[in-house]
Order: structure tokens, then sequence, then C-alpha cells
């Protein structure tokens, strides 16, 4: 149930996409990572997912990049985020290189989306060879998945052995490839349906000015909350957001209003066993 665990709000603040024509306050160097980690803090933010660019602004995987953007937000914040970087290909990079990248960086937490890093099962035995790497360096590997057949395939892996990880988290994308794409709370129904699996932390993101409403019921139901620029720049109100602080703080307010109590980073660690 919701009130077992406090409900963790993470920023996703750029993403590989946007740019600043898109919102000016959209961060893409260290110093404005850091800035915006502080802000999504104070309104509540327990972690920070990280994408880094090159000097053109485009979508990176690279080392010192992520090492220089980690330095910049724990000389601002501390350890009071929770700093999980990406590991998404955008079309440009190969399971081998994304997987790479994360070794090298030794990140705090990490994501990973199933269909990119086992396209298909002759990638099964080198992801989880990298998941046990993962396990010793301590670093948290949260699954991205945006199908429920994907949960179900994740499933399999681990009943195989093939996950070595007992309290997987995994983050649901809701209306990635609708029409639009724009989420609706409905759209995490069915991967919360009888007999579908069940993870032991989950975590929802969402596309368009339902964001709010789609992770709040996530956190209702006993999931957790992952809002910012990468997938909206609107408030709940239609009005466009000042900066990712304001998605932070809105769902905050929303799932405060229903009587759930917000996470901080040393929570979400606990609940991550990180």
């Amino acid at each position: 149930m919701p009130s077992q665990n406090r409900v963790a709000i993470a920023v996703a603040p750029n993403g590989g996409r946007r740019t600043k024509a898109d919102h000016p306050a959209l961060p893409t160097t260290p110093d404005e990572l850091a800035r915006v980690a502080a802000a999504s803090l104070e309104a509540g933010a327990a972690m920070i997912h990280v994408h880094v660019r090159d000097r053109d602004g485009r979508h990176l995987l690279d080392a010192e990049a992520y090492r220089a953007a980690t330095a910049a937000i724990r000389a601002s914040v501390g350890e009071r985020l929770v700093l999980q970087i990406t590991s998404e290909a955008l079309g440009i990079y190969r399971p081998e290189e994304q997987m790479r990248v994360v070794v090298d960086v030794r990140p705090e937490a990490v994501s990973l989306a199933l269909r990119e890093l086992v396209p298909d099962p002759t990638h099964e035995a080198a992801f989880a060879a990298f998941l046990e790497k993962l396990r010793v360096e301590k670093v948290t590997p949260q699954i991205i998945l945006y199908t429920p057949e994907e949960a179900t395939y994740l499933a399999a892996l681990k009943q195989r052995g093939a996950i070595p990880f007992d309290n997987l988290a995994v983050l649901y994308v809701l209306g990635r490839y609708t029409v639009g794409q724009k989420s609706s709370p409905a759209d995490l129904l069915p991967f919360l349906a009888p007999g579908s699996p069940a993870f032991g932390h989950w975590m929802t993101c969402a596309f368009g000015g339902q964001e709010t409403a789609c992770v709040t019921a996530a956190a209702l139901l006993g999931g957790h909350a992952r809002v910012g620029f990468e997938n909206n720049l609107y408030l709940p109100d239609g009005t466009l957001a000042s900066g990712n602080e304001d998605l932070v703080a809105a769902t905050k307010c929303a799932a405060e209003a229903c009587g759930l109590a917000v996470a901080d980073a040393d929570d979400l660690r606990g609940q991550w066993s990180i």
C-alpha cells in the first residue's frame, strides 16, 4: 500500500531530444543541471535523472561528460538527491556502447531500457553479465518498460536467473508510442492488470499535460513519480512551467493533497537498497 513507502519524486530535467528552443530553462550544461538539481530538491525531489549533451547540445553517452555533470550536481546538493544517469541510445548507440559507459562511470543509479539493451534474445547473456557487474559495483539499475509485454519479458528473464537483483526497480512509461504522445492515467492500468508481473519498486513517467495526474494515480496505487521537461513542459492547469521545479512542486502538492508522504533521497535509497 502507498502508506508503507513514501512516494519518491524524480526530476528528469532535460532528456536527449528537447533543446532551449523548446524551453529556455531546459538545462544542457553541468552548471545548469546543478542549479536545476538544487531547485528541484527544494521543491520536493528525491532523485535527478541526468542526460548530458555535447558542445552542440546533442545527446551524448560519455564518461567524462557524466563525471563533470555529477561533480557539479554533487557540489550543489551533496548526497541529498539520488543521482541517476541515463543509458538511452536515442538511435545513436549500440547496446555494448551503452553498457560500457555505465561501467566506466559507475554511477549511483542508471536507467536501462529493456528494448534497447535486449533487442532480441541473442543479447540476453550480455545483459545478464552487465547487470552482475552493476550488482558488484553497487550501481542500482532501473529498467524502463514501455509496454506490459516488456514487463512480462523482464519477469521471464528474472525467473530464468538473468536478473541478479531481488528488489528490481522499474519505470513504466505511459503513452510513449500513442498518437500525439499524450498520456492519460488509464495508460497505467495494463501494467497493473491482474496476472501482470509485480516488481518491488516501480515508478511512472508520462507525456503531456496530464503528467501530474498520471504520476499521482501511480502514487495512489503504490508507485513513484518521475516528472520534468524530458517529457512535459506544462503545469496541471495548462500553463507553461517556468522550470522543472514547478513540475516537482505540483506533484508534491498533489501527492500530499491525497494524504501521501513524500520521500527524500535517503528514503529512496532505503527502498531501492542502494
